[in-house]
């Protein structure tokens, strides 16, 4: 394919990068070019989780997702572009990366990347249909592994923080709902 350019709103801020070929991932472009460190190469087959950002409040696996799939124009959220104010007195935590870190919940933190923009696109989803409730430990479970009705997404985490990852995304989402 031939070179060509991709045209985004990146983090609420419109942006351009130049790719050799429209197949290009991504994940590499927002990583080489545009200089976002949350989403990493995983597994590179949409498995764990590792490479998730928000495309138009979608949560898109950016290691397959090909730039010709993104369209002119669209958001893309990344890890990166959820504080607000970065570097500055006024920054503001979104409330995950708040509860991920007032639970501990990350050893590695690998996956946070994955754990946090799959939360942000699962709880916003829910949000917006009307559930403001927080979701139980069993809702939690079942998105994190793909089987809820909401995503097929696994967000894959080898440490073990999984009950302070739990209690991170019930505490982010009381705030959120409000």
């Amino acid at each position: 394919m031939a070179a060509s350019t991709v045209n985004i709103v990146l983090n609420g801020v419109p942006v351009s990068a130049p790719v050799r070929d429209a197949a290009e991932p991504v994940l590499f472009v927002l990583r080489n070019q545009l200089g976002q460190l949350g989403p990493k190469f995983g597994c590179g087959i949409a498995q764990c989780g590792a490479c998730a950002v928000l495309v138009n409040g979608v949560n898109v696996r950016s290691c397959v997702t090909p730039c010709s799939a993104i369209a002119s124009g669209a958001e893309v959220t990344t890890l990166d572009g959820l504080a607000r104010n970065v570097g500055k007195p006024n920054e503001k935590l979104h409330p995950l990366q708040s509860a991920f870190i007032a639970e501990q919940a990350a050893q590695c933190a690998f996956c946070m990347n994955g754990m946090v923009m799959g939360a942000k696109g699962w709880l916003d989803k829910r949000i917006a249909g009307g559930n403001k409730a927080v979701p139980t430990d069993d809702e939690i479970k079942q998105f994190l592994s793909g089987k809820s009705a909401e995503t097929a997404f696994v967000t894959l985490c080898r440490c073990g923080a999984h009950n302070r990852i739990v209690r991170a995304i019930q505490r982010a989402a009381q705030e959120m709902a409000q």
